[in-house]
């Protein structure tokens, strides 16, 4: 497996990123980037099997850090628990 064919993918899935937002395809592509590097400098010898299900963890956990750290999107729906006239 070529590193290259990793960090092509990840920056193609960075593009798609730009066109269809939602964090999704830029954990994906973060994950698929740093696969690419470290198949590059030789860290990850896996097979391919391995390897997607490592991305795809990958993906995952990077997706989770990044809702983590931006919040929620400004778009979701808010619930009020204490209304403005309540007394305090």
């Amino acid at each position: 497996m070529s590193g290259w064919l990793w960090i092509i993918a990840a920056l193609i899935l960075a593009a798609l990123e730009i066109v269809l937002p939602g964090w999704f395809f830029l954990g994906i592509a973060l994950a698929t980037g740093l696969m690419g590097l470290a198949l590059l400098v030789g860290i990850w010898t896996g097979g391919l099997p391995v390897t997607l299900v490592v991305t795809a963890m990958l993906s995952g956990v990077i997706w989770l850090v990044m809702r983590r750290i931006f919040g929620s999107s400004r778009g979701d729906v808010r619930i009020w628990t204490r209304d403005i006239n309540d007394d305090p």
